[in-house]
Formats: C-alpha cells, structure tokens, sequence
C-alpha cells in the first residue's frame, strides 16, 4: 500500500486562537514565528508576573531589557510558554517587543496611563 506524500508547501498549523490572541494589548505577533514539532506560533501573551517569577534576576535588569534576564523571566510568564533556548533564538526585533511588555508591567498603573496619553496625544 502507498504512503502518501507530504505536500513539502504545506504550511504547520498555527497555534490556536490567533485571532483572540492579536487583540490581547499584551500579545505580540512575531516576526518570524516559532516552529515547534508541528507547531507554529505565531503570537505570543505575556503575563504580568507574580514577584517569585522574577527570581533569578533584578527589577533594574528587566526595565533595562537585559537579555539575560528576560531569558530567565520569559519562559515563566508566556502563553505558549518559551522554553530558554526558543528565547534565546528569537529575532532581536521580537525579543524586544516581549520585553517592552515585560517592562510595562514593572510601571505603576498611573505611569502606563501617562505614557499611553502621552503617546496617542
């Protein structure tokens, strides 16, 4: 009996809910998605952290998007979760995108609020 053949342009499926994903403020699309088996994602949620994920690391290297420590935070606080080494083979560009979100999430609300009046001003 013949095997059939696997369409070499067939594209990985997406990883779920996409679409909700996207309008989470909090989701980034990256650029160049993750390929993970037959996986591939494409959106990423951050979290805002609880104080124990961010062990291992310092509030002043998080708002400095030090690559070390994001690496250490990011995997504890992302939806689907990124292992170590899938954030550390992210492009420069997505990598920052996660950690602005991070970032955002170590200012007081009334910060955000003022940076974002600011910015649609």
């Amino acid at each position: 009996m013949a095997t059939p053949e696997k369409d070499s342009n067939a594209k990985a499926p997406e990883a779920p809910a996409a679409e909700t994903q996207a309008a989470n403020p909090n989701t980034v699309e990256l650029d160049t998605p993750i390929v993970r088996g037959e996986t591939t994602i494409t959106h990423i949620t951050v979290r805002k952290p609880l104080s124990g994920e961010l062990r291992g690391t310092s509030l002043a290297e998080l708002a400095n998007l030090d690559v070390n420590a994001l690496r250490k935070v990011l995997p504890r606080i992302t939806l689907p979760a990124l292992t170590d080494v899938e954030v550390g083979r992210l492009e420069p560009a997505d990598l920052l995108d996660l950690g602005m979100k991070v970032g955002n999430f170590l200012l007081k609300r009334a910060q955000r609020e003022e940076i974002n009046t600011s910015l649609t001003a």
